[in-house]
């Protein structure tokens, strides 16, 4: 095997096992529902976009062609991770759960679009 596929190998599966491991640590660190299953989603299915890209890379060498195994795979996460979101995010939206307000700066803004609004209806 070439230097130069090694090298390319190795720079997918470190961009891949970056990703999934900034994903895993924002599904651990992020303080609610909707942050956590940002996290995931997200980097976790870029990452493992990066090693499979690697693993392509890796067995196109050993045996020539396209290895459909790890297409199959790709188009299957990257269906699913988002569609699975989606829903995910759409029944934690019907059984009202609450976001946290992380940071000062989001709560003076929610506070002062209760104000806009209180001001509109008194417009009325």
């Amino acid at each position: 095997m070439s230097f130069l596929l090694e090298l390319i190998v190795s720079i997918f599966l470190l961009i891949g096992g970056v990703f999934i491991l900034v994903g895993s640590i924002g599904l651990m660190r992020l303080p609610d529902f909707f942050m956590r299953l940002h996290a995931p989603t997200k980097a976790t299915t870029l990452g493992m976009g990066g090693l499979l890209i690697a693993s392509m890379l890796l067995f196109s060498v050993r045996e020539p062609g396209i290895s459909v195994h790890e297409l199959l795979i790709t188009l299957f996460l990257f269906i699913t991770a988002p569609v699975s979101a989606h829903m995910m995010a759409k029944t934690a939206l019907h059984q009202k759960m609450k976001m946290i307000e992380r940071t000062e700066g989001q709560a003076l803004a929610a506070r002062a679009r209760k104000q806009q609004a209180a001001h509109l209806e008194a417009d009325k």
